[in-house]
């Protein structure tokens, strides 16, 4: 008795073990297949006159709106969680770390100015958040979004607004402080701490980041150009958040105006499951850009940047004349 016992749960396992090696082996063939690219499951189902009849069902639209990522971009999706609120301040500012010594080795500000007194501070909670390389990569290239930074922070520079972009190593410090990647916010605020105690100009916080959304949701054509859409990020989990809110408002309302295809709006973020914070207690001045997606080029980004250093530096010159 025991001994059939013990065979049916052998043969109940090597089923199990099968259904896994199946469901792998298809979804490397999908990846292999859709070469990379991201596609969702109601455009791979339905033509473009029943997806018009879908999308007014709002319960099959739901059920349908999946998308089935090549393995490769898996590895992303995993790591882009958010650390939890309680965990916010969990590294000090006051530990030792050496400020000059952990330049990114990643990217290099290869057009370096030199600034006085900025007022901007640019960074990168996820640093390495990259672009798409296929127009770059036999220059050996890898566009993320601190080089989305390093040109914005010389476009606003043209315009008469001085910034100054965080190129220490925020991987370097997770892996010195025993943390995860999902920690980076602690690691950016960390970073946000000292420059705030360095340069006692800065009044505005850029956190520049990339969405994973597919590229029909972060391209948009004005006039003759691609351009990178853009979102607003804002957390709403501190007492403080109401200047923010208002700032991301702002912008927005600038942004649409002018140029009412770039944004794609606010997002207001609030809850369980949610970072909630973003680091932007620290300042009424804070703001969380998402600058394109996955299937965006650097050429894109750059185009959207002359439009971003454009409202930002007539909101900045504005607030600070006293208008």
């Amino acid at each position: 008795m025991k001994r059939k016992f013990r065979n049916k749960k052998f043969i109940n396992f090597k089923k199990i073990v099968f259904l896994i090696v199946m469901i792998f082996t298809i979804y490397f063939m999908m990846g292999v297949i859709f070469n990379g690219k991201i596609i969702n499951l109601k455009d791979l189902l339905f033509d473009t006159a029943l997806k018009e009849v879908v999308k007014e069902d709002s319960i099959i639209n739901s059920a349908l709106d999946i998308n089935i990522t090549a393995p490769e971009n898996l590895v992303y999706s995993l790591m882009n969680k958010v650390v939890d609120k309680k965990d916010i301040m969990k590294v000090s500012s006051d530990d030792y770390f050496d400020y000059d010594d952990s330049k990114s080795e990643y990217v290099e500000d290869t057009n370096k100015i030199d600034i006085k007194n900025p007022i901007v501070y640019i960074y990168n909670s996820h640093q390495l958040e990259a672009y798409n390389i296929e127009y770059v990569y036999d220059y050996s290239v890898k566009p993320n979004v601190l080089i989305a930074s390093y040109i914005l922070k010389e476009k606003l520079y043209n315009k008469g607004i001085e910034s100054i972009v965080e190129t220490n190593n925020i991987k370097k410090y997770l892996n010195d402080s025993n943390l995860k990647y999902n920690y980076s916010y602690v690691a950016s605020r960390h970073f946000i701490e000292l420059m705030l105690k360095k340069e006692k100009s800065i009044k505005y916080l850029i956190d520049i980041h990339r969405d994973s959304a597919k590229r029909n949701k972060t391209i948009t054509k004005i006039g003759d150009k691609n351009y990178a859409r853009i979102m607003f990020v804002v957390g709403l989990d501190h007492k403080n958040y109401e200047p923010n809110l208002k700032l991301a408002n702002d912008l927005n309302n600038m942004i649409n105006k002018e140029y009412p295809t770039l944004s794609r709006g606010i997002s207001k973020k609030t809850g369980k499951g949610v970072n909630g914070i973003y680091n932007q207690d620290m300042s009424p001045n804070s703001m969380l850009i998402e600058v394109g997606g996955v299937d965006n080029t650097i050429e894109e980004v750059n185009n959207t940047m002359d439009i971003l250093a454009e409202i930002l530096s007539s909101y900045i010159k504005e607030k600070e004349n006293g208008n």
